[in-house]
């Protein structure tokens, strides 16, 4: 089981997945020469700013060229370096998908690509730059690696653990401050979902910052006699089947929660799983078949239904449909 920060209603310790991410990269370019950095005209926006002043000569600025840099990284990657992209995830993977597809997954390219800003929380930026499929398009494609981390020191441990990895492997984390529920010494490994709670009554399988929301939801329902697992599936693939399978077995009953399009999300992966191996009732808080729209990003979590409440009101659901 992970080490997890009990959730709270009062004040958690907040901070930057993002800062995570461009922390992880300066640390990798320290250690390994062959590390290369680039940006389509986001570098401050996604934490590369860092790297770009240790290490000016492994920095590529591409201008607003997403897919010409997925292509370019596809490249460096195959004479041998070890290519970080950052840009938001509208952009890359959204706009850069064929690249993706044809030059680095088909080829099996060690790239590590970053989706920045996804999710409804990007707030004021609209639909246009809200990132709500891109776990979707992703995981569908053989050979890619898709992580969701679920804090800043998550994003941290999964930025240098796919430096180690083989392939391609894309991390997709928001623009805001996020409740920190993991500590350096929390248990990172990809491929691997971590119980943060156990349960018996249902299981809560969560990924990015819906993790804080799931254990605070979990918290809430102690109140009334529900005891609920709750899962940080930061691993969307290669997904941990025998974990959730596990889970759902045991407590009869799931509730899936992500920053994300239902259709095709994290709660669609986990669903195939069970499909297969444990088929249970099942229930999916996330974005509902839905284009977002501007606003402060705790208001647009609330109208569209990604908070604590929302997943009580799921469990309590999801366990009448059990009994």
């Amino acid at each position: 089981m992970a080490l997890a920060k009990k959730a709270t209603s009062k004040d958690p310790d907040m901070d930057y997945m993002r800062s995570g991410w461009g922390d992880a990269i300066v640390e990798l370019g320290k250690k390994h020469k062959e590390v290369v950095v680039m940006s389509a005209d986001l570098t401050d926006s996604v934490k590369l700013g860092g790297f770009k002043k240790e290490f000016p000569e492994r920095f590529i600025e591409t201008g607003i060229q997403e897919q010409n840099m997925m292509s370019a990284s596809a490249g460096l990657a195959h004479s041998g370096l070890t290519p970080f992209t950052g840009t938001y995830a509208v952009f890359s993977p959204g706009r850069s998908w064929d690249q993706l597809r044809v030059s680095v997954c088909y080829g099996k390219q060690h790239v590590i690509f970053c989706g920045g800003h996804a999710g409804i929380s990007v707030g004021p930026d609209g639909a246009t730059h809200q990132a709500l499929e891109d776990i979707a398009i992703t995981r569908c494609l053989p050979d890619l690696t898709v992580l969701a981390p679920c804090d800043h020191e998550e994003t941290y441990k999964a930025t240098m653990a796919a430096y180690k990895e083989k392939g391609p492997v894309y991390i997709r984390f928001g623009r805001e401050k996020v409740p920190v529920v993991t500590t350096k010494n929390s248990v990172y490994k990809i491929g691997k979902a971590e119980i943060f709670k156990t349960g018996t009554d249902v299981s809560i399988i969560a990924c990015g910052q819906l993790v804080y929301e799931a254990l605070y939801a979990a918290k809430l329902l102690e109140k009334d006699n529900i005891k609920a697992e709750v899962i940080n599936n930061h691993t969307i693939k290669p997904i941990d089947a025998a974990t959730l399978a596990k889970s759902a077995a045991k407590t009869g009953a799931v509730v899936t929660a992500e920053e994300h399009q239902v259709l095709g999300g994290m709660g669609s992966a986990v669903a195939e799983v069970l499909a297969k191996e444990s088929p249970v009732p099942m229930e999916f808080v996330g974005m509902q078949d839905s284009f977002g729209e501007s606003g402060e990003p705790a208001e647009l979590m609330d109208k569209y239904g990604m908070r604590a409440i929302d997943i009580v009101k799921a469990v309590k659901k999801v366990i009448r449909r059990k009994n």
